[in-house]
């Protein structure tokens, strides 16, 4: 059965001017719709630029339910493929979920310039891995939505109105439990992006990642934007700290 995508959330490609390109990913539960304008930023600029929908994304809850960890970073690898037909540098630029599958792909790929993790969620708790496993023997198949953790009144993130269970189990027992112990490894330059009031996920999450990071790492604080940063106060700063921060690693 094929899902309709949610209008504004589709995948965007842009073929740039250059040789350096851009992978952009969204978050867990939501689309592309939260990275639009940081992709269309670095087009501008004159990137190609992918920015993928990643499975059972932007359409409805019930077809993200039977996705995992697996399909999505399947889908950012043949994101990055693609782009690479192009161009030659690629910077990856990932939200939330979208920053530890950058993190995953950069432990894949030490070719890649540089990443940006925007409020990247990094670990993996036992009490949350125990707490969502258990849950799911119980039969419950979605938890309250994570969503549009937004400080401007005036913006809402056209993500999913619940959390699929499995799928956050597959996320924190295949993604970030292994992914956690390879950050000491991963030495391509990172910028961080972090908001001190995050409701979705601890900013003691990019701290994590700062001090097991084994490459050069530059953190930017955001003080008045939540979760999904690209879409509040902020995002100007994060369009030119990320466009910066790329055309440096570029050079």
């Amino acid at each position: 059965m094929t899902h309709a995508v949610i209008p504004g959330a589709e995948a965007w490609s842009h073929v740039g001017s250059g040789d350096v390109g851009a992978l952009v990913i969204h978050g867990f539960t939501g689309n592309p719709s939260s990275m639009r304008e940081v992709a269309e930023v670095f087009g501008a600029a004159g990137f190609h630029v992918e920015l993928p929908r990643l499975a059972g994304h932007g359409t409805t809850v019930e077809e993200m339910m039977d996705t995992r960890w697996a399909d999505w970073t399947r889908d950012a690898e043949q994101a990055l493929a693609q782009l690479r037909t192009r161009c030659s540098k690629v910077v990856v630029v990932g939200l939330s979920m979208g920053g530890a599958i950058t993190l995953w792909l950069a432990s894949r790929h030490a070719d890649l310039s540089g990443i940006v993790c925007i409020n990247p969620t990094t670990k993996s708790s036992s009490q949350k891995l125990f707490g969502a496993r258990l849950a799911v023997k119980m039969g419950k198949k979605s938890l309250p939505a994570i969503g549009s953790d937004i400080a401007d009144p005036a913006v809402k993130e056209s993500s999913y109105d619940a959390t699929p269970l499995a799928a956050a189990v597959s996320l924190f027992a295949d993604g970030l439990k292994p992914l956690s112990k390879k950050y000491p490894e991963i030495t391509i330059p990172l910028l961080l992006i972090t908001s001190t009031n995050d409701h979705v996920v601890n900013p003691q999450e990019s701290a994590f990642l700062m001090i097991t990071y084994g490459g050069t790492a530059e953190q930017v604080m955001l003080e008045r934007s939540f979760h999904v940063a690209t879409q509040d106060y902020e995002k100007d700063v994060i369009h030119a700290r990320a466009l910066e921060f790329a055309k440096k690693v570029t050079a």
